[in-house]
């Protein structure tokens, strides 16, 4: 029987693994600089997580949502994104009455969702994301769309475009929501069934239609800039203010609305403008989400945060070619073809490890040239030799792999001679 991996799913092989590694540890470095703290929350959560956090009438939880009913009756749903999650535990662990406020938070995780897999998207994927909890301030609003930017530019990557658009409070969005329907409802039978079925539930969601992007509707569309009341003008020209005052340049869409219910105010996303990068643009979307926090039974809590894919990001950076390929550099690499130093040399590999070194040898029985074509596919910067002549004098022979100079060290000095080449 043949077995292949899912559709939609990638195995990560230790090349490309070294890859991530390296893009995580950079991104939580960043995270923690602006005061972000990572939270770990379980794959799988009831359903009503994201059916009441992420919200009825998204693709998401319509379409996308891999549920399955436990051998309790209950039902549980691999989680298709983070906030809904995040949200939830900062409502059951009381983190509302922490002394520090707002609470900030960042996660690492794979997500689910069943929907058409294409470059760059695939139905389990990693997703990073950060959110605050606790402040309505604007200035927070530009502070987590610095950090986005951030994490992009020191990844390399230049070709980014910020788009951002205010959805108001709930009086905005109710005259708003009013004046779509009115605006669509004479072409609904033009539209996908699925704009058809947003008319009556939530008419914002017929802006983020991927189908009928170019219906002429669509263009005439009323903007949600001309609903917006007096204090959510203010808002939204405080945040503007902000990333003005950080340099951060940005474009005001409209019609940018995203795709999750539960977001109010601020709404941003950052693209790509790389040529070639393909016809889906978006790395990152966010935004606020007051009243989320209530939704689960918490105080009143104003919240804000993004999230994006690391195969998305890495996409990206390959494009712009700012990607380091392959694997970590190797510290040292043993060669050796005499049996009688066999033991020498297990041991000493034991200890350069203990020592804090990476280091290998060989386990092929291969001949010394082999062995040194090894250490260079291992990066190795150091080759200690030790045969039956090494043996004799207790002393190795340590080769620099860069420039192939050769130095004898006692096999008593060996250690401290190596003290301080670790990369790790």
């Amino acid at each position: 029987m043949k077995v292949q991996i899912p559709r939609g799913t990638q195995d990560i092989l230790p090349e490309e693994v070294s890859i991530w590694q390296r893009i995580e540890e950079k991104v939580r470095t960043i995270a923690e600089r602006y005061g972000y703290h990572e939270i770990r929350t379980p794959i799988f959560e009831h359903t009503e997580v994201f059916s009441r956090g992420v919200g009825e009438t998204t693709d998401i939880v319509q379409k996308e949502m891999y549920t399955f009913t436990d051998r309790g009756g209950r039902s549980l749903t691999l989680r298709p994104e983070g906030t809904a999650a995040v949200v939830r535990s900062y409502v059951e662990n009381k983190m509302f009455g922490y002394p520090n406020q707002p609470v900030k938070l960042y996660y690492f995780g794979p997500m689910f969702r069943y929907e058409r897999p294409q470059s760059g998207r695939f139905r389990q994927f990693v997703q990073f994301g950060v959110e605050a909890l606790g402040s309505s301030d604007p200035a927070i609003d530009a502070e987590v769309i610095a950090l986005a930017m951030d994490i992009y530019r020191e990844m390399g990557l230049k070709n980014l475009q910020l788009v951002i658009n205010s959805l108001g409070d709930t009086e905005s969005r109710l005259s708003y929501r009013e004046a779509l329907v009115r605006h669509f409802r004479p072409v609904i039978g033009e539209l996908c069934e699925d704009c058809q079925k947003r008319l009556g539930q939530n008419p914002l969601r017929i802006l983020d239609c991927k189908q009928d992007r170019e219906h002429p509707a669509m263009k005439e569309a009323p903007s949600i800039i001309d609903f917006l009341n007096g204090p959510s003008k203010e808002y939204f020209e405080k945040v503007l203010h902000y990333l003005d005052l950080l340099g951060i340049p940005y474009r005001i869409d409209p019609n940018l609305v995203r795709g999750l219910d539960y977001y109010n105010h601020t709404a941003f996303e950052i693209m790509s403008t790389e040529e070639g990068f393909g016809a889906i643009t978006s790395l990152c979307g966010g935004g606020r989400y007051n009243g989320l926090v209530e939704d689960f039974g918490g105080p009143e809590t104003p919240g804000i945060g993004f999230a994006f894919s690391i195969e998305r990001l890495i996409a990206a950076m390959r494009k712009e070619k700012v990607v380091e390929e392959g694997g970590r550099p190797l510290d040292v690499f043993l060669v050796s073809q005499d049996g009688k130093a066999r033991d020498y040399l297990v041991k000493l590999l034991y200890d350069l490890r203990r020592m804090g070194l990476s280091a290998d040898m060989d386990y092929m029985g291969r001949k010394m040239k082999a062995q040194f074509k090894q250490a260079d596919r291992l990066q190795a910067k150091l080759a200690i030799i030790i045969g039956e002549e090494e043996m004799e004098k207790k002393r190795a022979t340590v080769k620099n792999m860069e420039d192939g100079t050769q130095t004898e060290v006692p096999f008593a000095e060996l250690q401290e001679y190596l003290k301080g080449i670790g990369g790790r």
